[in-house]
């Protein structure tokens, strides 16, 4: 059964019991004069659900629901697992989170809790059937949110060290098994003993590493899995479970975590302002909790879609300025607009906002909401307002849509969780930086932006599964960088799917390590070398950028200032392979920094450093070629379009002016604006305002 919404849902997280002052009806009637259609509640008061232990107080929710029936505004409940009531710390102190073994994280915040512990779980159980059991037939509720942003904490409890070290005897069976795949006569430490294994606080060995945070992954995912299936025993038919990902989180993998799951759902912040301008810096940093430049944006918004390779939930955007008290940035007059739009081009299907009114007290005090502290509707609930009815008007034609892809890029939790234990890359202090796999990775998909190309995420199990031609066919352009931690069978996959008339883009690293993290005895990248007609044998980090130059019959662009960052392989290109960009360096000039190959009915391209975006901008757009030549490409440096197609097969076309100076665009095609119902015959021109965006269906 599908889940999926049959048009975009537009809401909030509303919480009624925060508000200073009764006002319900007055808070229900705003959100129905700005077309809200959906509301997030009760995730966050487990305190409130059952003030003691074993005392509940189920009723106050009632009333809230009964009103937005009243008004046509749908409801997701959420489980309040992640806020532990003070009476439950006090009962079992050995349920706060360890980040260190033996060091208990305190209590005071949320997510302080081993959510593995039994005594945890009995009373989360007991609460989750109490409020899931009370409100799943009321008519109001579509679909409930267990959890909230899970994966916070590496857990370092003791009972969690008991459960891994059982993990390990289950998956390797002996502790010779161990030592050989760790590698562990390596400074005296293989085990006679599973008693021997030391706690992970000191360890140095990458294997072990690896291991833990797999494991420390699984136990989310369990968790979560955990909690949907105790919701499933009580949901009616057609109702829906999720969880809100925060997608940085340290022990959440979003592809496992939403399998447990029927639709994905998460929190693409993102900072506003200048933030979002076009042209932007070439060094904006990308993604952590939140999002620094538009092409973050969507790259946010492209990796929710790969979680389950379907459209998704926005369950906590940008109302006012998010973040703490001293980054105030609230929306310049139609980024909000601009930026909801955007998601979904890229598959959201719900767009909801944290939240409805800014918080008078708590950590939280200054994540602006929609209302002010004032409580009085102002110039942010006057710019979503005008948002709900553009989503009212375009009714279900926009709703769970697929994005247009032209180049697919690889993601390796694995490799991430690999890097960020045992980094790759310098930070620029020198030391290293635990972000180096979403730093080789945000190179190709600000480079995929920056030139105009639409980018799509995909996981390890959900490529390697398919046929390597049908896959070649769907997905003619496929990069793969960083990816450290894969099998001899996946890096097989990859060499088939070039010989099968793929475009392979390989990036540093790749075929390095095998799937232990272990560095492999072949020639680098190790079962493609032979396919991309190079290999390498050292390599060297960076301190600064290096210049990069196109030799004779290069058919790549460069602009002028394009530099390769951070780090070089050293290429050795075989004889007939063809050099498409080079180092101007005394000594980094030995070694090409792009080559590529043809193989098979295909192509194996090798880039050696992490691309600057004109580099990479510059591979991607010429290993793209002739597939994005339909005329719907940017017409001014401000401008993003994107494409995708409606579930009645409608071709939508997005185009969007991220600046304050206005700009023109010519339509390829004849089409209809979506939002005002008007004509545009081919050849016209769009005028686009500042901060302005354009929802074009083509014709025919």
């Amino acid at each position: 059964m599908s889940h999926l919404p049959d048009r975009v849902l537009f809401g909030a997280a509303y919480y009624h019991e925060y508000q200073p002052s009764p006002r319900l009806d007055e808070d229900l009637d705003l959100m129905a004069a700005a077309h809200f259609t959906v509301i997030r509640v009760g995730e966050s008061v487990w305190s409130t659900w059952e003030p003691e232990n074993g005392v509940f107080d189920l009723d106050w929710l009632q009333p809230v629901l009964d009103g937005a029936h009243a008004r046509g505004i749908q409801v997701i409940l959420g489980t309040p697992t992640y806020a532990a009531p003070p009476w439950l710390a006090r009962a079992y102190p050995e349920i706060n989170t360890e980040r260190r073994t033996g060091a208990r994280a305190g209590w005071g915040a949320r997510q302080e809790i081993d959510y593995t512990h039994p005594a945890f779980l009995f009373h989360a159980e007991r609460v989750i059937r109490k409020i899931i059991q009370r409100y799943a037939g009321h008519p109001a509720v579509i679909g409930y949110q267990v959890d909230n942003e899970p994966g916070n904490e590496i857990f370092h409890n003791h009972g969690v060290f008991q459960r891994f070290t059982d993990h390990l005897r289950e998956r390797y069976g002996t502790v010779e098994e161990l030592n050989r795949a760790w590698g562990l006569t390596y400074w005296s430490h293989r085990l006679a003993t599973w008693a021997d294994l030391w706690t992970p606080d000191g360890n140095a060995q990458p294997q072990y590493s690896l291991a833990w945070r797999r494991f420390q992954d699984d136990l989310t995912t369990a968790f979560i899995g955990w909690q949907a299936d105790i919701v499933r025993e009580y949901a009616r038919p057609g109702q829906f479970v999720t969880t809100c990902i925060s997608y940085e989180r340290p022990t959440v993998r979003d592809d496992d975590v939403t399998a447990r799951l029927d639709i994905t759902a998460g929190n693409p912040y993102y900072r506003m302002q200048d933030s979002l301008q076009l042209p932007a810096s070439p060094t904006d940093p990308g993604q952590s909790w939140t999002t620094h430049g538009t092409w973050a944006l969507y790259a946010t918004a492209d990796r929710m879609y790969s979680s389950r390779q379907e459209p998704f939930l926005v369950t906590e955007t940008n109302a006012q300025a998010i973040g703490p008290s001293w980054i105030n940035e609230p929306a310049y007059d139609g980024q909000w607009r601009q930026a909801a739009w955007a998601l979904v081009s890229r598959g959201a299907t719900m767009i909801e906002y944290w939240h409805w009114h800014t918080l008078h007290y708590g950590a939280e005090t200054f994540w602006g909401g929609i209302l002010p502290h004032s409580q009085e509707p102002g110039r942010t609930y006057q710019q979503l307002a005008a948002l709900g009815a553009e989503f009212h008007r375009a009714g279900p034609l926009v709703a769970a849509l697929t994005p247009d892809t032209d180049v697919t890029l690889l993601y390796s939790a694995d490799s991430k969780r690999a890097l960020t234990e045992h980094p790759l890359l310098a930070a620029p202090d020198g030391g290293p930086d635990p972000r180096s796999y979403q730093s080789v990775l945000d190179a190709y998909q600000r480079g995929a932006f920056d030139a105009g190309l639409q980018s799509g995420l995909i996981h390890p199990r959900q490529l390697f599964g398919q046929d390597p031609a049908a896959c070649a066919a769907a997905r003619p352009l496929l990069v793969a960088a960083g990816l450290l931690v894969a099998d001899d069978t996946q890096l097989r996959w990859l060499k088939a799917y070039a010989a099968a008339g793929g475009h392979l883009v390989l990036g540093i690293h790749t075929g390095y390590g095998d799937e232990e993290a272990r560095a492999r005895t072949e020639r680098k990248p190790a079962h493609l070398s032979d396919a991309a007609g190079v290999h390498y044998d050292e390599f060297s980090t960076l301190r600064t950028p290096l210049p990069v130059h196109t030799p004779d019959g290069s058919p790549l662009r460069l602009p002028a200032g394009t530099t390769a960052t951070r780090w070089a392989d050293g290429l050795l290109p075989a004889d007939g392979t063809d050099i498409l960009a080079g180092y101007t360096h005394p000594h980094f000039s030995r070694w090409p920094a792009v080559t590529t190959r043809a193989h098979g009915t295909g192509r194996i391209t090798c880039v050696g450093t992490v691309p600057d975006p004109a580099l990479a901008a510059a591979v991607l757009t010429w290993a793209a070629g002739e597939r994005t030549g339909d005329g719907w490409r940017p017409a001014a440096d401000s401008q993003t379009v994107t494409g995708a197609t409606a579930g009645d097969g409608t071709r939508l076309r997005f185009v969007h002016n991220w600046s304050f100076t206005p700009s023109t665009f010519p339509l390829p095609t004849a089409v209809r604006d979506v939002l005002t119902g008007t004509d545009l015959p081919a050849g016209d021109t769009l005028h686009l305002g500042p901060w302005d965006v354009r929802v074009l269906a083509e014709h025919g």
